[in-house]
Parts: C-alpha cells; structure tokens; sequence
C-alpha cells in the first residue's frame, strides 16, 4: 500500500534503530525503545513537512518495542504498510496488520511492539490543526477535545481516505517544496475530513446522537439563535419542558459534557467565524458581545480551543 510513499524525502536508510529512535524523539513524538531481539543496521526513515502535518514513513527493521507517556498536543495517524505491530494496553494486545490504520490521540500512553518487517506511515496532526477543520465548523467541539477510539480500521473499506493520500505522496514525489505551497490548504481540509468521518470518536459520536433526541434538539437551536445571551439551565429547562437533571443527562449522553460547556464552546466557535469574516473592530469588542467578560480566561480558553490568540485569528483574517 502506497508503494515508495515519501521516497524522494529519505533521511536515514540501512541504520542502527537507535538512529531512527533519536529523530523520532526531535521530530514526530517522545518515546523510549527496547530492542526484542538481534540488533540489525535495517532501520530505515524518511520524513516531509506538509500542510501543517509531519509526515514520516519508518521501519525499525528490528523486533522493537516502543513506549511514550504521551503525545503531547498531537494526534498520530499511524498506517501499517507491512507487516504488524502490537498494541499493549490495561493487559490487552490489540494487533494491527499491514493495511489496517488507527488514530493515536494527544495526551495517551503508548506502548507498542513492532515486528521486525513492520513499515509504518505516520501523519503528525497538531492538535489546533483538527480543531480548526472546517468540518467542525458548525459541530460542537468536545469539552476535552477530540478523541478517537484506539480501534484499527480496514483501509481497503476507505477507498476516498486511500485515495486522498495517493494524491498527497504523488504531489510530494513530484513538486519542489516552493511548488507545493499552493495546494496545501485544500488537501489539508480534505484529509482531516476524511479523517473525521473515518474513524469513531466522541465528536462523531455526538453528531449521530444529537439528531436522535427532539426535546435536545430543540434546546441545541435554541442555544443557536441566542448564542450571544447567557443561557442559564433553568431556561433551558423551561424551553424543553425537561428537568434539570435530565438535561444533564442527554447533553452527557450525547456530547460528554455540560450544558454550560457545550454553550461556551458554541460561542467561541461562533465567535471563531465572526473574526475569521472580519465582523468587529477589535477582540473585547466581539468578547464582551458573546458574554466573555473575564477577558483574560477567554483568551486563554480560546488559545487551548484553536491554539492560537483571537487577535492572531483577527490578524489572518486580515
């Protein structure tokens, strides 16, 4: 699968996995190896920067095992191109087979075994970089953010996710890196949409699950056309004729979070777009006309949402 993807971008070829090991920790994630068996100079790597993400393809070429506290800020979407690795976790082995791809969220341990014909391609997608797809445009992000579910999906079932990065690989096979710059937004869109529609997570969870429930979706519009008030649960409560206690219940069903979470962070995604389309004058302004008056909790809210400052958002809308 993807035949010799990255193969004009190779940085290291036949060296000791402890080489492959160190660039891994400087560019892609922080981690500690294990050799399993016989150490081998087979280790292979090579790695480009595009549209924001850090792609890299690797093998070990040793049985290795590989252990990370956590990814920090990013999510991993690994592909195994040949032969297997293993995941560990809470006593459990989950395998993952040439083919088969899953999503690593920010924030998660790893501990993973590698066979020694293990290839893989990992896609480095910064955590603000998910959060600002389109595709969440008019969704509601998570309270805690996005998370995927640690689950391997059949590639050959996703001919659209396939075909997208044959495109990007081709593109990058191709071009020069100053002929690349133009198509790097739209592909980008197009991947973390595919992305988000591929793999089950809590936000795709939430979009099915809203649609099922008439007394939340009648809150949800309501929440919608008066985003710019402070709605409070009693009146949330008295628009769907549902008690407190239940409300809680189906936004924790349906969203896994509150309703005065899910209300703040409908109003920094609303607020997102007005900066974006260069509706107001200045940031308290449009922060104040959302009900921010804490400006400094909602710069810092906001940056954690979008990892970056409104007044950056301001200053790319031009």
């Amino acid at each position: 699968m993807f035949g010799q993807s990255l193969a004009g971008a190779t940085v290291l070829q036949g060296a000791h996995p402890e080489e492959v090991s160190s660039f891994v920790n400087q560019h892609i994630g922080q981690h500690r190896l294990e050799m399993l068996g016989e150490q081998k100079r087979k280790s292979s790597l090579s790695f480009r920067e595009f549209a924001g993400f850090g792609m890299s393809q690797l093998s070990y070429g040793n049985h290795v095992r590989v252990k990370s506290p956590e990814l920090d800020s990013i999510y991993h979407f690994q592909i195994v191109t040949r032969g297997e690795c293993v995941w560990h976790q809470a006593g459990e082995r989950m395998k993952v087979r040439s083919g088969q791809a899953v999503m690593v969220n920010p924030y998660e341990s790893i501990d993973l075994e590698y066979s020694d014909d293990c290839e893989k391609l990992i896609i480095k997608v910064p955590e603000h970089v998910l959060n600002n797809a389109r595709e969440l445009a008019h969704g509601r992000l998570p309270e805690n953010g996005i998370r995927f579910t640690r689950a391997p999906v059949e590639l050959r079932l996703c001919p659209a996710l396939i075909n997208i990065m044959e495109a990007v690989l081709s593109e990058l096979d191709d071009a020069e890196d100053d002929d690349i710059n133009p198509v790097c937004a739209p592909y980008r869109e197009i991947i973390l949409k595919k992305l988000l529609k591929v793999f089950p997570s809590n936000w795709s969870s939430q979009e099915s699950g809203a649609a099922c429930t008439p007394m939340l979706g009648k809150m949800l519009r309501y929440i919608e056309q008066n985003v710019h008030r402070n709605i409070d649960i009693e009146e949330l409560s008295s628009v769907s004729n549902m008690s407190v206690r239940s409300i809680y219940n189906a936004f924790s069903k349906a969203f896994a979070t509150t309703p005065k979470c899910y209300i703040k962070q409908l109003k920094l995604q609303k607020l997102r777009e007005d900066l974006l389309q260069g509706k107001c004058r200045n940031v308290t302004e449009i922060a104040l006309d959302y009900g921010f008056s804490h400006l400094g909790r909602f710069s810092s809210d906001y940056r954690k949402t979008f990892g970056e400052l409104p007044s950056e958002t301001m200053r790319m809308a031009g």
